[in-house]
This record gives structure tokens, C-alpha cells and sequence, in this order.
């Protein structure tokens, strides 16, 4: 069982994750604004349906590298940190998002629910983002590392339903808003890249 104090900080973690201004976040704001809610949910469910396959090749790999070594666990927390540290300079060099706001004709959502699958399992920065978030948050001493991190993957994986869902619903309001203020654009990154770089302060700290 995974302790409520960890549970809240991975959840307010997912939630900044989620916020912050990305190629996901963003297609699902623009299809919904362009093709209404629906759009924006069938795209929604078909990503959050793609992390199942990145959640599953964390478990594997994690599971059987917190088995092995010391050196094994040391090299992925190294590697984990170096990777959330390049994420945390990204976002604070990131300008605004040029978002696209265009006439379509109407789409169909099972096309639109298969394209957020495919767009998130064809993505590999999801999966070494993964391998370097979900780890941290677990814990050999707690129980089986397999069932923390498919624990983690699903809470991650509802959070990031509830906020792509809000913008899917909110679409309209949010859009304006955000194409209008690049300052409010910067703002979400700045706070991810803090985000990024207090995980990699955990992880770079944390012990087998």
C-alpha cells in the first residue's frame, strides 16, 4: 500500500504534468475547439488507452532492474534524473505555443480515439518519461514493485483523464485564452520545469 502522503505528491505531480502545455494537451484543446467535447474525450480516452502499453513495458523492465544490482538500480536513477533535469530546461526555454485554431469538416470519433492511441504508443518520449517518473514513487520495502508501479500508472492515467477531459470541456474558454496569452502559456512552463527538476532532486536522492 502506497502511503497517502506519496499518492498526494505523485498526484499534484501528474496534475502539472498533465497542465502543461504539450503536443497531447494541445491536439486534444484544438480538435475539441474545432469539433466540439466529443472530439476532445474520444482523443482523450485513446491516449490515456495508449499509456496501458507504456505502463506494462515499465512494469517488466523497473520490476527486473530492482532486482538486479545496485549499480543497475544507480545507473536507471542517474540516467532517470539526468532525463527530468533536460525535461525541467526544456520547459523553461520554451516559448509559446503557436497554437492552430482551423476550419474541418466534422471527424469521426472512433478515428479520432485511434489516432490518440497511436499518437501515444508511436511517442518513445513517453515511455523514457515514464520509466523516469513512475520509479521514484515506488518503494521495494512497501511490497512488489510490479503491482506500486501498475498502482502508479493507474492514477497517473486517471489524472490525466480528468485534466484532458476539463480542457475537452472547457475547450472554448481555455483556447482563448491560452492563444491570446503567451504569458499564461510560459507561466505553465515554468512551473512544469519546476516540477521536472524537483523530481529529478527525489530520484537523484532516493536509495534501493
Amino acid at each position: 500500500m502506497i502511503p497517502i502522503d506519496i499518492l498526494l505528491i505523485f498526484i499534484v505531480a501528474s496534475a502539472a504534468l498533465a497542465i502543461a502545455p504539450g503536443p497531447d494537451n494541445i491536439f486534444v484543446l484544438t480538435q475539441s475547439a474545432v469539433h466540439g467535447k466529443k472530439a476532445g474525450i474520444a482523443i482523450t480516452f485513446g491516449l490515456c488507452a495508449g499509456l496501458i502499453v507504456h505502463i506494462t513495458a515499465v512494469v517488466l523492465g523497473v520490476a527486473a532492474i530492482f532486482k538486479t544490482s545496485e549499480l543497475a538500480f544507480t545507473t536507471l536513477k542517474i540516467v532517470g534524473a539526468m532525463y527530468l533535469v533536460y525535461l525541467a530546461w526544456r520547459a523553461f526555454q520554451a516559448a509559446a505555443t503557436q497554437i492552430p485554431m482551423q476550419s474541418e469538416n466534422p471527424v469521426d470519433t472512433k478515428a479520432l480515439f485511434i489516432r490518440g492511441i497511436i499518437m501515444n504508443i508511436t511517442n518513445p518520449k513517453v515511455a523514457i518519461f515514464f520509466l523516469a517518473f513512475l520509479p521514484q514513487f515506488a518503494d521495494p520495502s512497501r511490497g512488489a514493485i510490479s503491482l506500486q508501479i501498475i498502482e502508479l500508472g493507474f492514477i497517473f492515467m486517471m489524472t490525466a483523464f480528468v485534466i484532458f477531459s476539463g480542457i475537452a470541456w472547457a475547450a472554448g474558454w481555455i483556447s482563448n485564452r491560452i492563444i491570446n496569452s503567451k504569458r499564461t502559456q510560459i507561466v505553465i512552463n515554468r512551473l512544469a520545469g519546476t516540477v521536472f527538476l524537483l523530481l529529478a532532486c527525489r530520484l537523484a536522492l532516493s536509495k534501493q
